[in-house]
């Protein structure tokens, strides 16, 4: 292969930014295009219910609910310059590795439990 097409895919991950894991409640602050020439950056707050690790397409899926109750999902490539930052609020604790469940339900039969850290003696 080309040597311009093999730097392409060695990208280096963006390194401040935390590893999200399935089942965390998280804040994306992603730029977007306004128009031609302008950007602005747009706050995505939802649960991470899905990962996909695969070297330089890993991306993961938020969900959050927008108004009326309606259920949004964004797809985030995790190595993207378009990403600002993220921010994890909350982990919960999950026995699945794709939450698809909480497509069917609503209100407060979305939230998940908590993971509580315990210390080390």
């Amino acid at each position: 292969m080309s040597d311009l097409l093999l730097k392409a895919f060695d990208k280096e991950m963006n390194a401040d930014l935390p590893a999200v894991t399935v089942g965390d409640n998280v804040t994306i602050y992603v730029r977007i295009n306004v128009g031609d020439k302008n950007e602005r950056v747009q706050m995505v707050r939802g649960t991470v219910i899905r990962v996909r690790n695969s070297g330089n397409n890993a991306n993961f899926t938020v969900r959050r609910i927008a108004s009326n109750g309606i259920g949004v999902e964004r797809t985030f490539l995790v190595g993207s310059p378009r990403i600002e930052r993220i921010e994890i609020h909350s982990q919960g604790h999950v026995r699945r590795a794709r939450l698809y469940f909480l497509r069917e339900r609503t209100g407060k039969a979305t939230r998940l439990r908590a993971k509580r850290a315990f210390e080390q003696r």
